[in-house]
């Protein structure tokens, strides 16, 4: 399953952003999956973090093959050792062993928000242990697939806006200014400076001072700084 988005996306950010849309056409469609399941989401997230892609990709499937399904039971009925034992921290085990009890429990109420807007998603989810604002925005994107999630949290982002933009930095004023720009579809504009940070167009230089490689296919964030 991947992250749904079509021509009135596309059409709308090449109408608003001729630079954009330029490296809209030159890529053409992004196909990036996501998982519709929101408690097994914020497990894969917690997972993640400061790890490559493939080494969560990793993680995950010794954690789906030792516990048979992901759920807050099964988490809680496995405890720390065995979590740790899939090859993670047991700091990551404790965050995890902690959303699963709040679940369990009804003290996090899950599918409530499914249904709150944005910023009220954004604070709730990262009030748990273990998910920071960008956590939390990926988890927005990937699982929940809000349309205008825009992180100026993400190191790739910036950097393919300043290779697209030609921009030596992005502060917080310009990002602003082209959030205001790609909304209602930053999602899928998010799409398009993750490709381009890692390299999809080639020629492309990021104009920074001090240049940063991002891995391919994944987002890099402060939070795993």
């Amino acid at each position: 399953m991947y992250f749904s988005y079509g021509d009135t996306e596309t059409a709308y950010l090449k109408s608003k952003d001729k630079a954009l849309g330029t490296v809209i056409d030159a890529i053409g469609h992004i196909d990036r999956a996501v998982d519709p399941d929101l408690f097994s989401s914020v497990v894969h997230h917690i997972l993640g973090q400061q790890i490559s892609t493939k080494a969560q990709q990793t993680l995950w499937a010794r954690m789906q093959d030792g516990l048979g399904v992901v759920t807050a039971d099964t988490l809680l009925d496995a405890g720390r050792d065995i979590i740790q034992s899939f090859g993670t921290t047991f700091k990551k085990a404790d965050y995890i062993l902690d959303f699963a009890s709040k679940v369990q429990s009804g003290t996090f109420d899950i599918e409530a928000v499914k249904h709150m807007p944005d910023a009220d998603a954004i604070a709730t989810l990262s009030s748990l242990r273990g998910i920071g604002v960008w956590t939390a925005e990926m988890i927005l994107l990937f699982c929940l697939q809000r349309p205008d999630i825009l992180s100026y949290g993400d190191l790739a982002i910036l950097r393919g806006m300043r290779m697209i933009y030609h921009h030596r930095a992005i502060d917080r004023k310009k990002f602003e200014r082209y959030r205001r720009r790609l909304s209602p579809y930053g999602s899928t504009a998010s799409l398009y400076f993750w490709a381009v940070a890692g390299g999809a167009i080639p020629g492309m230089k990021d104009y920074a001072p001090c240049k940063k490689t991002a891995p391919k296919n994944r987002a890099v964030t402060r939070e795993e700084l």
